[in-house]
């Protein structure tokens, strides 16, 4: 098989729009968004620490400054999307944060958010992606909840309340463009596993709070809405959003199907069959959409995910009674 040709590490779209590629543990993973409105900027989602260089280079290549930097916008809190928000401020002296109103205090305090995270993957492994977070100060932080509006030089961006990933979730739709910035919400979607120039995707069902009826609904909110394309945290733009949508749906009712064939089972046992289960759903998943990428390559891309889905479908089952 031939080897794909490198990616750059930041990708420019339309309407000042581009993904910095934050190298969160492997290529094409983490897409740190910017958004350029006539010299002024906004970061959307930030990666862990070692991605600030990057952001920061990738702002000055693009003639903006550090001062110019406006907002650092979340779409949540989990680590691999804010965990540089606080050390990202340190290097942007007039930029605010933006947070959901339920994320805001660890923002302010993170060590329960990283007292989670350990919960997820592990002291030694959490300290090893996040290092220490960087709190940030309570006065350049805004709560955004449903329907806030910010104005990035006159350029206005949306708020909605987008539970079923997580319940302090937001999406931000641009004015300008008509574009949605959906953090988890709009799933998963990496550019290895494009076929013919076009995306498959898969939900993301990360610990602790999925909610497939929240998420149904969030989805279907993002849908009315008719966007030309969405920018995923995981990875980058897509387009053909109404035949994804659908496709989300869909997988969204085949993850909590899987969860429910193991809620008569328990610890190694439930997980290890959530982790089979949901394997075959994405594996079938890519086979159906063409990939041709063999089982191994394929695990290299999604087992990642394939054992967080896993977790978050068991702390549903959990939650459940």
């Amino acid at each position: 098989m031939s080897t794909p040709a490198a990616t750059p590490a930041v990708v420019d779209y339309d309407h000042g729009i581009s993904a910095v590629d934050a190298d969160y543990q492997r290529p094409l993973l983490v897409a740190v968004h910017l958004i350029v409105e006539a010299g002024r900027a906004a970061i959307v989602d930030t990666g862990h620490g070692a991605s600030v260089p990057r952001v920061l280079a990738a702002l000055r290549e693009r003639g903006v400054a550090p001062e110019q930097v406006d907002y650092v916008i979340l779409t949540h809190v989990h680590l691999d999307h804010a965990g540089a928000a606080g050390l990202l401020l340190t290097q942007l002296p007039n930029a605010r944060v933006t947070v959901h109103p339920r994320g805001a205090r660890h923002m302010i305090d993170p060590s329960r958010l990283f007292a989670a995270t350990v919960e997820v993957y592990g002291e030694q492994t959490a300290r090893r992606l996040y290092g220490e977070l960087v709190a940030v100060p309570p006065h350049r932080l805004i709560e955004t909840p449903e329907g806030h509006v910010i104005s990035l030089n006159g350029r206005e961006l949306h708020f909605l309340d987008t539970p079923g990933h997580a319940r302090h979730h937001v999406c931000i739709r641009d004015a300008r463009s008509g574009h949605l910035f959906t953090g988890d919400t709009f799933g998963i979607s990496y550019r290895e596993l494009d076929v013919g120039g076009l995306p498959m995707i898969f939900p993301s069902s990360t610990p602790v709070q999925f909610d497939p009826p929240a998420l149904h609904h969030s989805v279907d909110r993002l849908l009315a809405l008719e966007p030309e394309a969405v920018y995923l945290t995981h990875f980058g733009r897509v387009r053909d959003v109404q035949r994804l949508g659908a496709d989300l749906h869909r997988l969204i009712d085949a993850h909590a199907a899987i969860a429910l064939t193991c809620r008569d089972h328990t610890g190694q046992e439930r997980r290890a069959r959530l982790v089979d289960g949901v394997r075959t759903l994405l594996h079938d998943e890519c086979r159906r959409h063409g990939v041709s990428l063999s089982e191994t390559r394929l695990g290299e891309i999604l087992d990642h995910d394939i054992g967080l889905n896993a977790d978050g479908l068991a702390a549903w089952l959990d939650s459940r009674g």
